[in-house]
């Protein structure tokens, strides 16, 4: 890894545990909502149904997300911000699972 990469990735690090800590405010924060999940999935062109299949969640888990009953946490948060923010990453690890 290059020094000045590996330097960003200590920072961000050390960053992460003073938020954790509550030393500092996160600079940016990721929110998801019911309008959010929605506009994901139509990003992928997909029926519920098929973005549940995707994420391996029920259909009805992901429903209670879409239409607010719910909100996604831990893993299934994560997964759904790089749904959003790497589609090509969430696609290829899918395929390789089912390939």
């Amino acid at each position: 890894m290059k020094e000045e990469l590996f330097r960003e990735l200590i920072q961000s690090v050390e960053e992460g545990a003073q938020i954790l800590k509550g030393q500092i405010k996160p600079s940016r924060i990721f929110t998801i909502t019911p309008l959010s999940i929605k506009e994901i999935r139509l990003g992928y062109n997909l029926t519920q149904a098929e973005f549940a299949q995707l994420l391996d969640v029920s259909l009805r888990t992901y429903q209670n997300w879409e239409q607010g009953r719910r909100k996604p946490e831990g893993p299934a948060k994560v997964l759904l911000r790089v749904a959003s923010l790497h589609p090509e990453a969430l696609l290829d690890t899918v395929h390789r699972m089912n390939g």
